[in-house]
């Protein structure tokens, strides 16, 4: 199972040169494989970066964001209560964004590896992450 963080859907999305070599691959084979997963934190994200105009897109969030579920073999997990308690009980070494720690909580619970560019969350060793 391969889980995306917010900044990998966006440039999936929208800009996939963005994404390593090796992060374009692993994302292909889970699509192919129907094991890609998304936390629905993600399309909160989402919405609040096209509000705040840090993405510009000539559509809604909404559209966006079901354009890119129906592109992809994509699960969506939704905040479970055993995701709820580890996000908030996650050490000092993931930061304390919220959807950072739901999204790490997610990888955690779920046993899946993390697709991201966040080198904090790279960097934390609790995560088995891709880039």
């Amino acid at each position: 199972m391969i889980l995306l963080d917010t900044c990998t859907i966006v440039w999936d999305a929208l800009s996939p040169k963005d994404i390593t070599s090796k992060a374009r691959t692993t994302i292909e084979n889970a699509d192919k494989e129907n094991s890609l997963l998304v936390c629905d934190i993600s399309f909160w994200e989402i919405s609040m970066l096209i509000k705040r105009g840090r993405i510009e897109i000539e559509t809604n969030a909404t559209e966006l964001i079901n354009l890119y579920l129906s592109s992809r073999n994509i699960q969506v997990q939704n905040i479970s209560p055993e995701i709820a308690e580890l996000s908030v009980n996650l050490g000092a070494e993931i930061n304390k964004d919220p959807a950072d720690r739901l999204i790490s909580a997610t990888s955690i619970i779920r046993n899946a590896r993390l697709v991201t560019a966040d080198e904090n969350l790279r960097n934390a060793e609790i995560l088995d992450t891709i880039w």
